[in-house]
């Protein structure tokens, strides 16, 4: 693969000494949307969570093997984590707004790192909102509290917050699994484009959204990655029965 983002190679993850990923060697391509799919247990989330270390945040969590961005391990004892994980943002399921309102939530990050002028911060939260293709619903309100959003809107809040940091990948985590039809097109829109400056690593249960929007797709069973490709072939022609069973809805 050309244009290499994050390799991965040889990771296993354990939990208490119990294995939760054995053998994962994958190669994440810039600019594009890879999707991770897989039946519950199977690994995904915790993945995910190990390509900017959040894993180490829980007792227990110990790694083998490397994750390199741009060739470098991120799991090297000198690494900035605060600074990896500001690289790699991460959204949840859940969207947890902060308690502020719409304008405040976009800009905290940046006041935080001491951004204080005003027509800078505007610029910022308009330009993070328009990304996340909220803007034009949320324009004229935003001094509301955050809170008062829809569902939806609440997530795509949530992304436009993480944009707002200025990452390089965007991590998604089951993002619209509790949204309703239109408030699922408006974020994969949205990831659509923003694939354009960022590498997304979206994980789903929802094997229809990964063919969707991912130009490549992961499939996970039990901790091991069993393969991955181009979407369109592995949805048509998957090399692996496993992957074929999961697709076809065999179990999962």
């Amino acid at each position: 693969m050309t244009n290499v983002a994050i390799s991965v190679r040889g990771f296993n993850h354990y939990f208490d000494g119990v294995p939760t990923l054995q053998d994962i060697d994958l190669d994440i391509a810039r600019n594009e949307i890879l999707g991770i799919i897989g039946p519950a247990g199977s690994g995904k989330s915790t993945f995910l969570c190990s390509l900017n270390r959040l894993n180490d945040l829980i007792r227990g969590s110990r790694v083998e093997g490397t994750i390199a961005i741009d060739g470098r391990n991120i799991y090297d004892l000198d690494v900035d984590v605060v600074e990896l994980r500001r690289k790699l943002g991460m959204v949840f399921a859940t969207p947890v707004p902060l308690p502020r309102s719409i304008f405040e939530n976009i800009a905290f990050g940046a006041k935080l790192a001491g951004v204080r002028d005003k027509l800078r911060l505007a610029e910022l939260v308009n330009d993070s909102l328009d990304k996340a293709g909220l803007w034009e619903e949320v324009k004229d309100r935003l001094d509301e509290k955050a809170c008062n959003l829809s569902g939806g809107q609440q997530q795509r809040l949530c992304i436009a917050r993480i944009l707002a940091l200025k990452p390089e990948f965007i991590l998604l985590d089951e993002p619209t699994s509790g949204l309703d039809p239109i408030s699922t097109m408006k974020i994969e829109n949205s990831l659509r484009q923003l694939k354009r400056n960022y590498t997304i690593i979206l994980v789903t249960n929802n094997v229809k959204q990964a063919a969707r929007v991912a130009d490549t797709t992961a499939f996970f069973l039990k901790g091991r990655l069993i393969e991955a490709g181009r979407t369109d072939r592995l949805f048509t022609a998957p090399a692996d029965s496993r992957t074929d069973g999961y697709l076809r809805g065999k179990f999962g």
